[in-house]
């Protein structure tokens, strides 16, 4: 069985890299971005309190230049996004998740592990998060992986006429949906770097043929995607070499890294199981929401008789999308309405605006943070939810390859942070160890994994990945 493990390594290896990639080049782009949109925003800034979100206190700035450069810059990506879905995957396939769950129990889909479909599904993964739009990049990481799982293990390509004669006795349908599982499950865990995460997300949501072996095998791929992801990152940021190779700082290693750890209270079970029945409700209420819509958009384009109308027409509700997300994060960015925010006093609009800047990944850090009770309101957390809530449900499903797991942690971070802030108003800032777990951060946390669970139906594999 030593070629079966070798193979299990060298996918978890390929999906770390890939996933290194990934998040390097979505910040690339993020920043280069926010730099072109700097030149047009000449005005004074301070640091907020609890994280190295800079918010405009000036008027010198030009709003509407500042607005139109980034709506530029996301059009751009979210035409190339949408048009690498649509005319480049040859499965037209946004997300690939349901995909690879249904070829997994036994559904026969063409194209699902095509070179095109890894192109076009990179491409518009990338560009997809760096534009702007509420998503994330974990759902099309996991049909990645198992694309990598899945050409690997085969060794082959009729696309581009490759076959290699070494490997071949995996070439069989039982070995090729272990090798896809594996790499389904790397993907998660090159995500948040959490391997048991991994091989329970497997577990619980992908496969429904398992055993111990594959389950050791897929734990192995997932801790190989997860050293490489950390061991990349340890030295490389922006493809700049940093030094200090091999040096794993816990505070890059966890994706959500939160500081100062609250011992906990018997008492704030009470709040926790409330959360967990708002964020049960609220799944719900996105999941019912997100079918009529789907339902809608299918109903809608299904009408159109031409097949490159019908795609084009795909593409336009993106960038329709785009256009609709684009002045929150812009008005984050300065200008007037940068003007009006203020800590701990912040206008409600701006404040949701400067939650839901850049990506989804550092507004929930922000969130996370302890200590920071004054940092947002009520106005600014309730906007900022309402405005996340419908729009990334408006997101899910259009044609660009995005995940919604960043918009799930996001969504019930938001809620729970308002939750937190209510116990503050009743019982005050809390000094002492006893009453230390009253604070919004820890209650964002909570909040966070219930709307996450809601969602999704996930239970060990999502409490794993919370802790991890």
């Amino acid at each position: 069985e030593w070629d079966r493990w070798l193979l299990m390594g060298l996918i978890g290896t390929a999906v770390g890299t890939l996933g290194f990639l990934i998040h390097q080049i979505i910040d690339s782009l993020i920043k280069l971005k926010w730099d072109a949109v700097a030149n047009y925003l000449q005005v004074s800034k301070r640091k907020c309190q609890c994280s190295n979100l800079y918010l405009s206190t000036g008027q010198d700035g030009n709003i509407h230049m500042t607005w139109l450069c980034a709506l530029g810059f996301g059009l751009a990506m979210v035409v190339l996004s949408s048009g690498s879905a649509l005319f480049v995957c040859p499965a037209g396939s946004p997300c690939g998740l349901p995909e690879i769950i249904g070829y997994l129990n036994g559904t026969s889909i063409r194209h699902l592990f095509n070179i095109k479909t890894f192109l076009g599904t990179f491409v518009s993964c990338v560009l997809a998060v760096a534009s702007g739009l509420f998503c994330g990049p974990e759902g099309p990481m996991i049909h990645l992986g198992a694309l990598l799982g899945c050409g690997l293990s085969q060794l082959r390509s009729d696309t581009l006429g490759i076959h290699l004669p070494i490997f071949t006795r995996f070439r069989n349908s039982a070995d090729k949906r272990s090798f896809i599982t594996a790499g389904a499950g790397a993907g998660i865990a090159s995500v948040f770097r959490a391997p048991i995460g991994g091989l329970l997300f497997t577990l619980e949501e992908v496969s429904s043929f398992w055993d111990v072996r594959l389950a050791w095998q897929t734990f192995f791929c997932c801790l190989m995607a997860t050293f490489t992801m950390d061991l990349l990152s340890s030295s490389l940021c922006g493809f700049v070499y940093r030094g200090h190779f091999g040096f794993f700082e816990a505070e890059k290693r966890i994706l959500f890294w939160v500081e100062n750890l609250l011992d906990m209270n018997i008492l704030a079970f009470i709040p926790t199981i409330l959360l967990g029945m708002l964020g049960g409700l609220l799944g719900a209420l996105f999941v019912s929401l997100n079918i009529k819509i789907n339902k809608l958009r299918m109903r809608f384009f299904n009408s159109i008789p031409k097949l490159s109308l019908r795609k084009t027409s795909k593409l336009l509700e993106t960038v329709l999308i785009l256009v609709t997300t684009s002045p929150l994060t812009a008005m984050a960015h300065g200008g007037e309405a940068g003007h009006a925010l203020s800590i701990p006093h912040a206008a409600s609009l701006s404040g949701a605006a400067a939650l839901l800047v850049e990506n989804g990944k550092q507004g929930i850090t922000y969130l996370f943070k302890r200590g920071t009770h004054e940092e947002f309101g009520y106005a600014s957390l309730c906007t900022a939810l309402a405005f996340y809530f419908i729009l990334s449900c408006w997101t899910a499903g259009s044609a660009v390859a995005s995940g919604l797991v960043i918009p799930m942690l996001y969504t019930g971070a938001l809620y729970g942070r308002i939750i937190g802030l209510i116990l503050v108003s009743i019982f005050g800032v809390q000094t002492n160890e006893y009453g230390a777990w009253i604070d919004p951060g820890l209650f964002a946390a909570i909040g966070a994994a219930s709307f996450f669970s809601g969602v999704s139906r996930l239970t060990i594999s999502l409490t794993v990945i919370m802790v991890s």
